[in-house]
């Protein structure tokens, strides 16, 4: 599969199988992540792989309650490194955000061409899954995704429509023409 065909058929997975990921393919994920662009190749991130099925269940309580999170084999905890990211991010912002977003982009799409399922998880509180995982207080909890199989292989591949938006709501040329709002 090209990453074209992986951005096609990419989508959020809330329903794993049990079936355990082989180590290379665990290699090949690893691999993704630590492959990814920085901001001045800084690479301000840290990646917790959490297997212990006690551990994944903790997780998915910290995530808002969202159990199905747990079901997958693993869950991949990506951490910002707020010291080590490139502080001026367009003459005004930290890099973190964005760097963390992009490894974990790259780890979604790579998952896809293994057939893999991942969903981005955004709610969490994050004081309590530091405290489940022992992350240090200058450390932050960017997002986390799970990682397996999806339960039925048609979790993965688009059933009928994407939902995206038209080209003409989110392009435009030479000069903004978007949203206002």
């Amino acid at each position: 599969m090209n990453v074209s065909e992986a951005i096609a058929v990419r989508r959020s997975v809330r329903a794993y199988s049990t079936k355990p990921i082989p180590a290379e393919v665990m290699q090949r994920m690893r691999e993704a992540l630590r492959g990814a662009p920085s901001a001045c190749n800084l690479q301000p991130w840290h990646f917790i792989l959490v297997e212990d099925e006690g551990l994944r269940r903790r997780v998915a309580e910290a995530a808002n309650g969202q159990s199905f999170i747990a079901a997958a084999p693993v869950i991949v905890v990506a951490c910002g490194l707020p010291a080590r990211a490139y502080p001026r991010m367009g003459g005004h912002a930290s890099s973190l955000d964005i760097d963390v977003a992009i490894a974990l982009d790259h780890l979604t799409l790579a998952a896809v061409a293994e057939g893999l399922g991942t969903c981005w998880i955004g709610a969490f509180d994050e004081a309590a899954a530091k405290r489940v995982l022992q992350v240090p207080e200058a450390v932050r909890i960017v997002a986390m995704t799970p990682l397996g199989y999806p339960a039925s292989p048609g979790l993965i591949h688009p059933l009928g429509g994407t939902g995206r938006k038209s080209e003409a709501e989110i392009f435009s040329h030479d000069r903004y023409g978007g949203p206002t709002e």
